[in-house]
């Protein structure tokens, strides 16, 4: 458990650690809803139940080569020529073929193993004439795949939060599964506020700007396999942007605004939360990215997000993502962390969390991290070049030849 931070406002945890932030995003999960969809329609989903396999994998003892089924003990010293005794199928019965001393049966990649055999050679060592096999190598016991050497009727071989990747989706195929129980998809509204926003192709005035939060923010969301639901724009008023609150409590699951979180006078995501919503903490100690908060607006969680570009982006990773993959009880889809060598100085933030944007390159002396961009957290062309956000914490220097972690952007 991280140290609780002293800092309050308005009663209030304020200027808290990520870790903090974390814990109390925590304490305050969604509760997850299970449905059950078609296995065509599970890649990417969190499955919400352990499941165990409705079969032993493989069914029975079967070759894993196209060849011959033998007694070992008939293959030693080779070459050695054996009577062929039949032949067997992949799907066929084997038990009207039995392998006697001297005698070999021809069998299929996945065929049943005849009784009498316990070696398998494949096709290519064999020498074939009429109804006799020449044997050119001693024959292999472990080209038999044993019965449920795979899975096990019975036994747990998938568990509660596993992120259905398409092998898993393939390993429930396996175990029998027509419909998978999976968490459902949450969904999640997004709202940015400022009344300088206007939508990709409309005519800009002076003063005026694109609004892109959302369209990232969207694809984080849908990520981290939920339903982005991208709201209008808000004005800066408070009617306005209460009414847009109450629509999202209504029909989604988690609410994300950004802009109107700082200290300014027309932060009214702030204001609004203060006075009307149920807040839990406001602003924490990363860079970019301080002035997040979070809480409820109608027993809704609600992340307020910078309205800076970069900063929304690393504060939905290391906040808002992190909460929703707990309220799902998984651990992914999540950012690969490995240690890099820095190229350039990275300015770290004295007691804060500091992410800056680098690229990272593999070198023959390892890897290594620049950082060629503008830092500043309204530059999302950065973000969009970077490869990855620095983890600088307490005692990192940020200095050329340090050794640094990194969050690989996916």
């Amino acid at each position: 458990m991280p140290q609780q931070s002293e800092d309050t406002y308005r009663g209030i945890p304020y200027f808290i650690s990520l870790e903090e932030a974390i814990e109390i995003c925590y304490d305050n999960p969604i509760s997850a809803e299970i449905e059950k969809v078609s296995i065509d329609d599970a890649h990417g989903r969190i499955l919400a139940e352990d499941l165990k396999s409705l079969v032993n994998d493989p069914p029975f003892d079967n070759s894993s080569m196209d060849g011959f089924a033998l007694r070992h003990e008939d293959s030693k010293n080779p070459p050695n020529t054996l009577e062929i005794c039949g032949t067997i199928q992949a799907a066929a019965d084997s038990g009207s073929v039995v392998v006697k001393p001297g005698q070999a049966a021809r069998i299929m990649t996945g065929a049943p193993i005849p009784e009498g055999a316990d070696s398998i050679l494949m096709i290519e060592k064999c020498d074939v004439e009429g109804s006799v096999v020449t044997l050119n190598e001693e024959a292999k016991p472990h080209f038999i795949r044993k019965k449920g050497e795979n899975l096990s009727l019975g036994k747990v071989s998938l568990t509660k939060g596993t992120y259905l990747r398409p092998a898993r989706v393939g390993l429930c195929a396996t175990m029998g599964y027509p419909e998978i129980p999976v968490f459902r998809k949450l969904k999640v509204a997004i709202i940015s506020t400022g009344d300088e926003l206007k939508s990709p192709g409309e005519k800009l005035e002076f003063g005026e700007l694109y609004e892109s939060n959302s369209y990232g923010l969207a694809g984080l969301v849908s990520w981290l396999g939920h339903e982005p639901v991208r709201m209008n724009s808000v004005s800066d008023t408070i009617e306005s942007l209460r009414q847009a609150l109450d629509e999202a409590a209504e029909n989604c699951d988690l609410i994300l605004t950004s802009g109107g979180v700082s200290m300014g006078d027309w932060d009214l995501v702030r204001k609004i939360m203060e006075e009307e919503g149920d807040l839990k903490f406001w602003r924490v100690k990363i860079r970019p990215g301080s002035p997040p908060l979070f809480g409820h607006w109608k027993n809704v969680p609600i992340f307020g997000l910078p309205g800076n570009p970069v900063s929304s982006h690393v504060v939905f990773r290391m906040l808002v993502a992190p909460f929703i993959r707990k309220s799902m009880h998984t651990q992914e889809p999540k950012e690969l962390e490995l240690t890099v060598t820095l190229q350039d100085k990275v300015k770290v933030v004295d007691k804060f969390l500091t992410l800056r944007r680098v690229t990272v390159h593999n070198t023959e002396n390892g890897l290594v991290a620049m950082q060629p961009r503008h830092q500043g957290s309204g530059n999302l062309e950065s973000l969009a070049s970077g490869d990855a956000l620095t983890l600088l914490g307490e005692g990192d220097s940020g200095e050329i030849g340090s050794e640094c972690k990194v969050l690989i952007l996916g």
